[in-house]
């Protein structure tokens, strides 16, 4: 064992992370990176296929990024968001903005020739350092703003899905529906709703059998999980009145399992929110800046018109599926994977609900050290720039359409229940036998162990539960690519014992 893996062993403690076990086993110490590649303290090399937890979108080390922190570092490193502003976070609040502008633009739907309903434009950013802050931000404003609006007796009450997770915050915490990430804290938490996920490998409403292919394909359903959603908000309009907000991944939740959204489910959820009276928060820490690709189906014509307008590219999940929320949340790839920042987004509505004179305490007293912090805020302006770039489109593009042509060849195996992809995203969700769709128990470990195996082979990720992740940075290459899918499909034949 190297020197720094016993000083890990001895003075570090991991997050989600069982530490007994970790204490058994000569941990991977990772000492550089270049480009989807990692190298650990015994020179051993590996491609990061979870881009280090879902943050990196364009690789280790990038040269463009880099320079960019040299040059803010040139200048000053970090000065207080209290009283002060500074040069990158505000040139990063307008490009946000700016890139919100061009995402949520209004589009004629050309299979029903009616144009969305207009939603107040996203024109502010409160700044943060995290998923779960910025979170725990939306879900100040949106209580305070509906005591505001509807009058300070309000008791404000939130909904989100089964299986959510939102960060660890308290706050956060409370708006997530994960009970083994979660139970611990229940005397903590204030109460929020939950409405069933349209988890179609699982739904009990999908009445189709198991099928070599991904579960939304060929489900067979009455939308049950959206009449669910809007018997839930009139009950809460009846009987309490509206909810303050709707909080929701888009496209896809993450740490639920990556369960995908069947197309459509969103903007009818959505809508059938603001009908009820309740603000939108959408959670795009995990979907944001490109993860979950260009365009589905990704079509010639789709490509063309992105390396054409690269500033146009859809950037946001919520864009995506035609929903513009009151509050956008984003973090992990906001810096391309650097430093910890975050931000959120929303309307002037909202903002003009904090404006007052000084002695009515309007202001939002909630705030953060590191609050706008010029290095963050200088490796994010150059990710946009390096995501809005013709070349940035390329390598998504190519990317994408590599996952969906590859992913296909796991089906040989009889562990793989489900595969889903959504853009840049997938998930494999391993089951005893996929006839049945019978899980693995937690104690198998099914996921771990698998996830083991890959690193074995040079490769590495995370599991969520039994589904493995790929979600590999965007300068991820063919042979790359196909190098984490060969070992993923060795891996799982090694553990399961069953060869495709």
């Amino acid at each position: 064992m190297s020197s720094l893996a016993k000083l890990d062993q001895q003075y570090v403690w991991h997050p989600f992370t069982q530490m007994r076990d970790w204490l058994q086993h000569d941990p991977i110490v990772i000492v550089a990176g270049h480009g989807t590649v990692l190298r650990d303290v015994n020179g051993r090399e590996y491609l990061d296929a979870n881009a280090s937890i879902w943050t990196n979108l364009h690789g280790h080390g990038h040269p463009k990024i880099n320079a960019a922190i040299r040059r803010q570092l040139g200048k000053i490193a970090h000065s207080s968001a209290l009283g002060l502003a500074n040069e990158p976070a505000a040139q990063l609040a307008a490009r946000l903005i700016e890139t919100a502008r061009a995402n949520y633009a209004p589009t004629r739907s050309a299979a029903t020739d009616v144009s969305p309903q207009p939603q107040l434009p996203l024109e502010k950013v409160f700044f943060s350092d995290d998923g779960s802050t910025a979170l725990e931000v939306a879900l100040k404003l949106a209580y305070e703003f509906t005591r505001r609006t509807r009058g300070a007796k309000t008791k404000p009450r939130f909904l989100s899905l089964a299986g959510a997770y939102h960060g660890d915050t308290i706050g956060a915490v409370a708006l997530g529906h994960i009970d083994l990430f979660h139970q611990a804290f229940g005397g903590m938490l204030f109460k929020s709703d939950q409405v069933m996920a349209p988890y179609c490998y699982r739904c009990p409403h999908n009445r189709a059998q198991p099928e070599r292919a991904d579960a939304r394909s060929h489900r067979q359903c009455g939308w049950e999980c959206v009449r669910q959603v809007e018997r839930r908000l009139a009950a809460q309009q009846k009987q309490r009145g509206p909810y303050a907000a709707f909080v929701f991944e888009p496209l896809l939740q993450g740490a639920a399992g990556l369960i995908p959204q069947p197309d459509g489910w969103l903007a009818r959820v959505a809508a059938l929110a603001r009908d009820h009276g309740a603000l939108l928060i959408a959670d795009e820490v995990m979907t944001g800046f490109g993860r979950t690709g260009l365009a589905s189906p990704l079509d010639a014509a789709a490509i063309a018109h992105a390396i054409q307008n690269p500033a146009s590219a859809k950037l946001f999940a919520t864009a995506h599926a035609g929903v513009t929320p009151d509050f956008l949340c984003v973090a992990k790839g906001l810096t391309g994977g650097y430093l910890p920042m975050a931000a959120t987004l929303t309307t002037p509505a909202v903002f003009d609900a904090f404006l007052g004179e000084y002695a009515e305490f309007k202001t939002f007293f909630h705030g953060h050290s590191f609050t706008g912090n010029q290095l963050g805020a200088a490796a994010s302006l150059s990710s946009l720039d390096l995501l809005q770039s013709a070349a940035s489109v390329r390598a998504r593009a190519a990317l994408q359409q590599q996952l969906h042509d590859e992913l296909p060849s796991l089906w040989a195996l009889p562990a793989v229940g489900d595969i889903r992809q959504v853009g840049l995203v997938a998930g494999v969700e391993l089951v005893k036998d996929w006839r049945t769709r019978a899980p693995f128990a937690l104690h198998e470990r099914m996921g771990i162990r698998v996830c083991e195996a890959m690193a074995r082979r040079g490769v590495l990720t995370r599991p969520v539960g039994n589904v493995i992740v790929l979600m590999p940075p965007y300068c991820t290459t063919r042979a790359q690519l196909r190098q984490m899918l060969t070992a993923l499909h060795e891996a799982i034949e090694e553990i399961t014992g069953h060869p495709g």
